[in-house]
């Protein structure tokens, strides 16, 4: 079992350090891949601690949710005045 497993995370073992290490120098796919979880499964205030509003934006369209989950990104994102 590994220690420091994130919520959102429940099925797969990966710890805190390893989500970090994956967004800040993985490969785009699993960039994309662990951004959608975060934004599907972690709540809202955390969702700021693993990513920021840059790359959300950069890697908006890319993101696979559910289709009701990204529409309440997309429009959080426009009233915050993001274009996505």
């Amino acid at each position: 079992m590994i220690k420091n497993r994130p919520y959102f995370l429940w099925d797969y073992d990966l710890s805190e350090e390893d989500v970090h290490k994956i967004l800040h120098t993985g490969g785009e796919m699993d960039k994309q891949w662990l951004i959608s979880r975060i934004l599907s499964s972690a709540k809202f205030e955390d969702v700021w601690k693993y990513i920021n509003i840059k790359d959300l934006v950069s890697f908006f369209a890319k993101l696979r949710m559910r289709p009701q989950v990204k529409l309440a990104w997309k429009r959080a994102l426009n009233v915050w005045g993001y274009e996505v």
